[in-house]
C-alpha cells in the first residue's frame, strides 16, 4: 500500500512539474519524482518490456505458424523442350519442339506449420524467463542507483546554497570591520596594511562567492538532469542540509549485517551464471534431432491470357500434410566445439559470481567505514567551527584594542572560513556516505 501511496504522489508531482513553472521537492519527493520520470527509470521499464516481448517471441517458436504465398508468372518467352519427333508421327531421330503450359499462371498458398519437439526450443524458453529476471534485476538496481544519485545531486545543491549564504553573511562581517579598520587608519590609530590586510581578504572572499553561485548553478542542472527535469526548469529544495544530516545519522546502521544473497548484484551474476548454463545446454541439445509437422493448402490456375479475375477462371486445388524429422549426424566437431566454448562461458560466469560475492563484502565494509568516520568527522568539524568563531571573535576585539595586528586577525579569519566549509563538508558526508551504505546493504527503496 504504501509503494502505491509513493507512486501516485510521483506521479502527482509530474503532473505538478507540466502544470507549473517552479516545483517544490523534499528529498524523497525527489527520489519518488525520479523513479517515475529520470532517463534512466524511463530506459530500465522499456528493457522490462523489451524482455517480456522477447520472452513471448521465443514462446511462439513453438506455437502454430501460418504462411501464405502467392506466385504469378508470365512466360515472355515460353520455354521449349525437345520430344523426339516420332512420338508425332515424324522420323526416327529427330525432335520436335513443344512449349509446356501456358503463358501465364497464378498459383496461391498457405501452409500451417507446427513443432512438435526440439531441444533448443525448450532451452529457449527457459533463457527467456532467465533473461526476464536479469532485466527484473537490472532495474532494482537502476532504481538503487537512481536513489543515491538524487541524494548526492540533492546535497550538493544545499552545500553550495549553504556555502554562498555563509559566504555573504562573511562579506558583510568584512565589510563592517573593514569599515571600522578605515577610519580608524584615518584617525591615524593604525597603520594602511591593516587596511590593505582586510582588501586582500574581502576580495578573496568576493571571488569564492562568485565561484560558489556559479556551481550553484551547476548543481542545480544536474540535480534536474537526475530527475529527468529540463535543466532549465527552477525548483526549489524544502529540506535543508542540517536536518538531513540529523535525520541520516543512524548508528544502528553500523550494526547490520550483509545478506549477499539478497543482494542485487549477488542476484545478477547468478543469473548470468544460470543465462551460461543455459547456453551450454543449448549448444547440447543442437545434436538432438527435431520433429516438425506442416500442412500445405493451395489453388492455382493457368490462362494464355490474365484472366484470373473472372468468374469462369478455373482453378485447381492441392493439398498436402507432412512430417519432418531433421537428424543431426556429424558436424566435423564444431557442436563439440561450440559446448566447450559455452563451458568455458560457463566457469567464467561462476567466477564472476564468486568475485561479486567477496567484492559486495568489500563494498559493505568500505561503506561501513566511510559512514562511521563521516559521524565522527561530524562531531569534530562541529567542535572546530565553535572553537574557531571563538577564536575570531577574540582577535577581533583584540585587534580593535591594538593588542593584535590584521595578520592575525586574517589568519583566524581564514581559520573561521575553513572550518566553516568543513562543518558543510561534513554534514554532506553524512548524507552521501549514508547513501551510499544503503545501497551497500541492498535497503529497499520502499519500506
Amino acid at each position: 500500500m504504501r509503494k502505491l501511496l509513493i507512486l501516485f504522489s510521483g506521479i502527482l508531482l509530474s503532473l505538478n512539474a507540466e502544470a507549473q513553472e517552479k516545483i517544490s521537492l523534499s528529498l524523497d519527493q525527489a527520489i519518488d519524482y525520479a523513479l517515475i520520470n529520470s532517463y534512466a527509470a524511463i530506459n530500465a521499464n522499456r528493457d522490462i518490456d523489451a524482455a517480456k516481448k522477447k520472452k513471448w517471441e521465443t514462446t511462439t517458436i513453438g506455437l502454430p505458424q501460418i504462411s501464405a504465398t502467392v506466385d504469378y508468372q508470365n512466360w515472355i518467352k515460353q520455354q521449349v523442350s525437345l520430344i523426339p519427333a516420332e512420338f508425332f508421327g515424324g522420323n526416327e531421330g529427330e525432335f520436335a519442339e513443344v512449349e509446356f503450359g501456358t503463358k501465364h499462371s497464378l498459383n496461391a498458398t498457405a501452409t500451417l506449420r507446427q513443432l512438435i519437439f526440439d531441444g533448443s526450443y525448450l532451452v529457449g524458453l527457459q533463457s527467456a524467463k532467465t533473461y526476464l529476471k536479469i532485466s527484473e534485476n537490472a532495474k532494482e538496481k537502476t532504481e538503487l542507483g537512481i536513489r543515491e544519485a538524487v541524494i548526492n545531486a540533492y546535497g550538493n545543491v544545499l552545500l553550495s546554497e549553504e556555502s554562498i549564504l555563509i559566504l555573504e553573511n562573511n562579506i558583510l562581517s568584512l565589510e563592517k570591520t573593514l569599515n571600522e579598520t578605515s577610519q580608524m587608519y584615518v584617525n591615524g590609530f593604525i597603520e594602511e596594511e591593516s587596511v590593505e590586510q582586510l582588501q586582500i581578504t574581502l576580495a578573496s572572499i568576493k571571488s569564492q562567492l562568485s565561484k560558489s553561485q556559479q556551481l550553484n548553478n551547476i548543481a542545480y542542472k544536474m540535480l534536474n538532469i537526475t530527475l529527468g527535469i529540463d535543466i532549465n526548469r527552477p525548483i526549489m529544495l524544502t529540506d535543508d542540509l542540517n536536518s538531513l544530516s540529523m535525520k541520516n545519522i543512524d548508528l544502528g546502521v553500523l550494526s547490520s549485517n550483509l545478506s549477499v544473497e539478497n543482494h542485487v548484484d549477488f542476484k545478477i551474476a547468478k543469473n548470468t551464471e544460470k543465462s551460461n548454463e543455459l547456453l551450454m545446454k543449448l549448444e547440447q541439445s543442437k545434436a538432438l534431432p527435431s520433429l516438425s509437422s506442416f500442412a500445405n493448402f493451395g489453388y492455382i490456375g493457368f490462362g494464355q491470357n490474365f484472366e484470373f479475375l473472372n468468374k469462369e477462371q478455373q482453378w485447381f486445388d492441392s493439398s498436402l500434410l507432412g512430417i519432418s524429422l531433421e537428424i543431426p549426424l556429424f558436424s566435423s566437431l564444431a557442436r563439440s566445439s561450440r559446448t566447450q566454448q559455452a563451458k568455458i562461458e560457463l566457469e567464467k560466469a561462476k567466477t564472476k559470481l564468486t568475485e561479486t560475492e567477496q567484492t559486495l563484502m568489500l563494498q559493505f565494509e568500505t561503506a561501513k567505514t566511510e559512514y562511521n568516520y563521516s559521524i565522527e568527522e561530524y562531531e569534530t568539524s562541529k567542535q572546530n567551527l565553535a572553537l574557531a568563531e571563538r577564536i575570531e571573535k577574540k582577535q577581533q576585539i583584540k585587534f580593535r584594542e591594538g593588542i593584535s595586528t590584521s595578520f592575525e586577525l586574517s589568519e583566524a579569519q581564514r581559520q573561521l572560513y575553513t572550518m566553516q566549509q568543513n562543518y558543510l563538508q561534513a554534514m554532506l558526508a553524512i548524507i552521501t556516505n549514508k547513501a551510499a551504505l544503503d545501497n551497500a546493504l541492498n535497503t529497499p527503496i520502499y519500506n
